[in-house]
C-alpha cells in the first residue's frame, strides 16, 4: 500500500529554503522549479503557501529590514548622547546581521530588478539615512572628529558591517558573536571619536 506524501512545509520553512536558493542562485536565476526541487515539494504545494517567488522575496527582505528598523526603536538607540546611540546601533546591526545572516545577505544582494527589490533598496537607504543622521548629531555635539565627512563615514561604516555577509560563518559561541560586534564598533569609533 502506497501512502501519499504529505506537504509538511510551513510558510516559515519554505521561506528558509527559498532564501538559501536565492542566495545560491541569485533571485533572477531562481525559478519556481528550483524552489520546488530544493524544498522537495511540488510547485502547486508552494503556491498553497505563497502567490509566487516575489512574495517569498518580500517576506525574506522584510524579515531583515524589520530586524534592522527595530534597532532604531530600542532604548539604547533613542536615549543618551548621539555618539553612544550610534555606537549602540552599530553593535546591534552587527548582531542582527549575524542572527539573520541568510536574510540580510539576500537583502544586500537585491539589485532593483523588481518592485520588491526597489522597495527593499529604498528601505535600506532609509535605514542608512537614519544612522547618518545619528552620526551628524554626534558630530554636532562635538563627539566626532570634525575633519571626517559624515556621508563618507556612514558609507565606510556600512561597508565594513555589510562585508560580514561575505566572510562570516555562524559560530555557536555567543562570546565570539558578541566580540565581533564589539570589534566592529571599536574599529569604527576609535577612528571617528574626537580625541579627549
Amino acid at each position: 500500500m502506497t501512502t501519499a506524501r504529505r506537504d509538511t512545509y510551513t510558510p516559515e520553512t519554505l521561506l528558509s529554503v527559498a532564501v538559501r536558493v536565492f542566495n545560491e542562485r541569485g533571485y533572477d536565476g531562481t525559478s519556481m522549479e528550483h524552489l520546488s526541487k530544493a524544498a522537495g515539494i511540488s510547485k502547486s504545494s508552494i503556491y498553497h503557501h505563497v502567490t509566487g517567488k516575489e512574495e517569498l522575496l518580500r517576506r525574506a527582505v522584510s524579515r531583515a529590514l524589520d530586524g534592522l528598523f527595530a534597532i532604531l526603536e530600542e532604548p539604547g538607540a533613542v536615549r543618551g548622547r548621539a555618539v553612544e546611540r550610534v555606537e549602540y546601533v552599530t553593535r546591534r546591526t552587527v548582531e542582527v546581521l549575524i542572527a539573520e545572516l541568510p536574510y540580510v545577505t539576500l537583502l544586500l544582494r537585491v539589485r532593483g530588478n523588481t518592485a520588491t527589490e526597489r522597495w527593499a533598496m529604498e528601505r535600506r537607504r532609509e535605514f542608512d539615512h537614519r544612522v547618518a543622521e545619528l552620526l551628524g548629531a554626534a558630530a554636532a555635539e562635538g563627539d566626532l572628529r570634525s575633519d571626517v565627512d559624515i556621508r563618507l563615514a556612514t558609507r565606510l561604516l556600512f561597508g565594513m558591517i555589510n562585508s560580514l555577509v561575505e566572510w562570516y560563518r555562524p559560530h555557536p559561541d555567543q562570546t565570539e558573536r558578541d566580540q565581533l560586534a564589539e570589534t566592529v564598533a571599536h574599529l569604527a569609533f576609535d577612528g571617528l571619536r574626537k580625541a579627549r
